[in-house]
């Protein structure tokens, strides 16, 4: 169903190996030799700087009005050329003369041009005022210059304006932005704020805001809460950047009270703060809140479009974020970047890799690349879809990686089983100028759990512990499956009760840790817990209760999880679902019963799936079922090097030599090599790899191995 939506609109768009980067080519520039003064045709008359050798530079005189406001003309209709030529012609000894170019070069994102015009500004001689700063700040911030923001900061300063009411807005939304990227900003904004004699209700719309844009938003809903003390009324900007905070923190109540304060301040109808609302409502697990509200939109825009099918990604409904997808294409909507950004998780999700192949393809012949949100959710879409090789390849392309890309390969190579690599990753990231934050960590730690290394567990622990990232839920969850996965239930439980805050990826986590250990009904017992609690379950939720119910053979369970999914939670059945049951009736036995559920699954089985079947009828010795499993594991996996090894070792069992001959020759020709199987053993606290290859020499290590034998 996900490939016919999808695939309908982007149907014209190729994979991204078929499509290469297009550069876009500036256009040349004609030479005009004259100025032309007249401002509504300024735009269309690009100057050279340099004059024709045979015309004689003109006379201006110094106080001329008139070109003055041709000059301020010239900069709002955003020909900065023109400007800068009349500007070299006049007498620009006065201070207002300068802002005006200063303030052009920002308002049309001439950053660098900022910041090295207000240099020369300095270097001349030139009085900068209150006018000429909140620019030049805003250029700091925006470029992230941190070393260009301070000096600014401190000549501000020295100039007596510190306490100005425009320049501090711009000192603290710049020192906000830094924050973002770095920690201990904010502080240096706060310090601002607090210091300021007088503020407006720009000052307090920039630290609300500024507080979303750096993930604090329980800060934010307390400073938004301080305005309204303060007698501020809140308007737009105000509105729209407490709902972000709301949408941070998952804050339904605090939510409501600022849709009543949106409703009685006559915005309800504001399309800006309509779509705030649809996003928070979503992030907060209403869903049915956000349709009502997008529903009441009467010209719906992109950006709200954006916002709902986000919202039916983030709460699990995959097939409808692309139904609406279609719908929003039937209105003449035009996908664009955070489009395809909130598209890719429900191809990760769905494990529909063809789709998001699609969309990557779309994306490229669209132009939307680079894009560094939209890359990372390229690899992670890819990393969840078993596609290393791409997520790897998408990951090489970004051009400025940020600590999120960072996290999202580790996360691809973890999730994948690829621990080593996981880990070198890790190790190059601490030589970046990038500090791992609580999501490094939590991406981590399913590789330090694949070693299952009790001795790197603690260790793991102490650094936790060392750089305080263990406050964070999501590096607790973490680590109760770190305990769990290396063996030490007793541990995972004691980390899992000590814990302040239990969201539902915590009672999944410990739901699962119980499943690997073989308590299934401990495992059922704690979800009844879960809810009692009033968690509300999801798509992870059955995941790990199916698991507990495979690896425990509770089948008539297993049944009653499955099918409770979309009655009972209104949750689609994803491919991990459907891997889980065909896992369970695989293991008890109902292996006919298991190829027709493949055979009826609204999806399109993955390798996985028929892998799981492969391994059934390897363990009921079934070769009829087997070979039709493998059949289909090598039309989507061609080289596939288990499915061989099986096929091999079932046909020597039965006795049916020609077709060990075959495979054999088949394996020879596709140059496929037998994986060789090894395991690891902790021995004084180090992991050693063991392998028929491997030379043992310790004392150590024979002894672990005659008492492993034994």
């Amino acid at each position: 169903m996900a490939a016919k939506l999808v695939c309908r609109y982007f149907s014209h768009s190729y994979t991204p190996e078929d499509i290469s980067r297009k550069q876009m080519e500036s256009p040349k520039s004609s030479p005009i030799p004259d100025l032309v003064v007249n401002p509504r045709s300024a735009k269309s008359a690009p100057i050279h700087t340099q004059q024709s050798k045979t015309s004689k530079p003109r006379s201006i005189r110094p106080n001329d009005l008139n070109l003055i406001k041709t000059l301020y003309a010239l900069v709002d209709s955003g020909s900065m050329n023109n400007a800068l030529y009349l500007f070299e012609k006049m007498n620009h000894s006065d201070t207002y003369t300068w802002n005006v170019i200063i303030r052009g070069f920002s308002n049309h994102g001439l950053f660098q041009e900022t910041i090295d015009f207000y240099y020369r500004m300095e270097r001349e001689g030139i009085i900068t005022d209150h006018f000429t700063f909140p620019f030049v700040i805003k250029a700091c911030g925006r470029l992230l210059s941190l070393v260009d923001g301070q000096k600014v900061h401190a000549k501000l300063i020295k100039n007596g304006l510190d306490f100005d009411l425009f320049v501090c807005n711009s000192l603290i939304d710049m020192y906000f932005k830094h924050g973002y990227f770095k920690h201990g900003f904010t502080e240096n904004a706060e310090k601002v704020f607090e210091e300021m004699p007088i503020r407006d209700l720009v000052s307090w719309n920039t630290m609300v805001g500024g507080y979303q844009i750096v993930g604090d938003g329980l800060k934010s809903l307390i400073c938004f809460r301080e305005m309204l003390h303060s007698g501020r009324q809140p308007d737009r900007p105000s509105m729209i950047s407490a709902l972000g905070g709301c949408s941070i923190e998952g804050c339904l109540h605090g939510g409501k009270e600022i849709h009543c304060q949106v409703i009685r301040s006559g915005l309800e109808l504001d399309i800006m703060v309509q779509t705030s609302l649809i996003d928070m409502y979503a992030k907060c697990g209403r869903l049915d809140y956000a349709e009502s509200v997008f529903n009441r939109i009467s010209s719906k825009n992109l950006v709200a479009w954006n916002a709902i099918i986000g919202g039916y990604a983030l709460n699990g409904h995959f097939y409808e974020s692309f139904a609406c997808m279609k719908r929003m294409q039937e209105e003449n909507f035009i996908p664009d970047a955070i489009t395809m950004i909130n598209l890719l998780p429900s191809c990760s999700q769905l494990g529909a890799l063809l789709e998001g192949k699609c969309i990557h393809g779309f994306g490229i012949r669209k132009m939307f690349l680079p894009h560094i949100v939209l890359e990372t959710a390229l690899v992670d879409m890819y990393g969840k879809c078993g596609e290393l090789k791409s997520a790897k390849c998408v990951f090489g392309q970004i051009n400025e990686k940020n600590l999120v890309s960072w996290n999202a390969m580790i996360a691809a190579y973890a999730q994948n089983g690829w621990s080593r690599e996981a880990l070198e990753l890790f190790q190059r990231l601490q030589n970046e100028p990038l500090k791992p934050d609580t999501v490094t960590i939590s991406s981590i730690l399913p590789a330090y759990a694949e070693l299952a290394s009790l001795a790197e567990c603690k260790q793991v622990h102490a650094y936790i512990t060392k750089f305080e990232l263990s406050s964070n839920t999501f590096t607790s969850n973490a680590m109760v499956y770190l305990y769990g996965k290396c063996g030490d239930l007793q541990s995972a439980r004691k980390y899992f009760d000590d814990m302040l805050f239990r969201d539902v990826v915590s009672w999944n986590v410990m739901i699962m840790v119980y499943a690997i250990h073989g308590f299934g009904t401990t495992a059922i017992q704690l979800f009844s817990n879960m809810r009692e609690k009033g968690i509300k379950p999801n798509g992870s939720t059955f995941v790990s209760l199916l698991s507990a119910c495979s690896i425990c053979g509770l089948v008539e369970e297993g049944w009653e999880f499955f099918n409770s999914l979309k009655r009972d939670y209104n949750i689609d059945h994803g491919i991990e679902h459907f891997g889980c049951m065909l896992d369970l009736l695989g293991r008890t036995g109902n292996l006919h019963v298991a190829k027709q559920f493949i055979e009826e699954m609204p999806l399109a089985p993955t390798a996985r799936i028929w892998g799981s079947l492969l391994t059934a009828s390897r363990n009921n010795n079934d070769i009829v079922l087997a070979e039709l499993a493998a059949k289909h594991i090598l039309s989507l996996d061609h080289d596939n090097t288990g499915c061989y090894v099986v096929l091999f070792n079932m046909y020597a069992e039965a006795g049916r030599w020609e077709d060990v001959e075959q495979i054999k020759f088949l394996m020879k020709i596709k140059g496929i090599v037998k994986t060789i199987g090894c395991c690891m053993v902790e021995v004084n606290g180090k992991l050693t790899s063991l392998s028929i290859k491997t030379s043992i020499t310790t004392k150590e290590t024979r002894f672990m191995m005659c008492w492993i034998l034994s």
